[in-house]
């Protein structure tokens, strides 16, 4: 199998990150790949770029909880740590979709798939998700689709 591009630019940026000794870039960026290891090594595949996503997705969901943890307790320099990985991070996903394109794409999956009530949000979110990976908050997206079938 071949590489993804995603893990091929990320390993890229390592060597980057070696060469200028940036250890903050360089230390985020192999959390990064060892997570993705992690996920081939348990499933005995290789990910593609849309696992990837999700993966880095995820990461950042829990760095944002983590940030808001250290807050609360007091813990600045924690949390300044955790927004620096976020910045790293979202430096590999594709750029974000403003609210409005959000909206589009959420009366574009209800019209595609026929949803009329609450109990249709899984066709509509089924059809979402690929498009949203990496690209919006898949929660708040989930509780805009809730509030338009609702």
């Amino acid at each position: 199998m071949s590489e993804s591009s995603l893990k091929s630019r990320l390993k890229d940026a390592m060597k980057t990150a070696m060469r200028a000794r940036d250890r903050t870039r360089l230390d985020a960026i192999r959390l990064m790949l060892a997570e993705i290891q992690r996920i081939e090594v348990d499933e005995r595949t290789e990910l593609d770029d849309a696992r990837v996503l999700a993966v880095l997705d995820k990461m950042t969901k829990q760095r944002r909880d983590s940030i808001t943890q250290y807050r609360s307790a007091g813990r600045e320099e924690l949390a300044a740590q955790e927004l620096a990985e976020i910045e790293i991070i979202a430096g590999f996903l594709p750029t974000a979709l403003t609210a409005a394109e959000i909206a589009a794409l959420i009366e574009q999956a209800i019209a595609s798939s026929g949803a009329s009530s609450a109990r249709d949000m899984g066709k509509v979110m089924a059809l979402l998700k690929p498009e949203l990976q990496g690209r919006a908050d898949i929660g708040a997206v989930s509780a805009q689709v809730k509030t338009r079938l609702g």
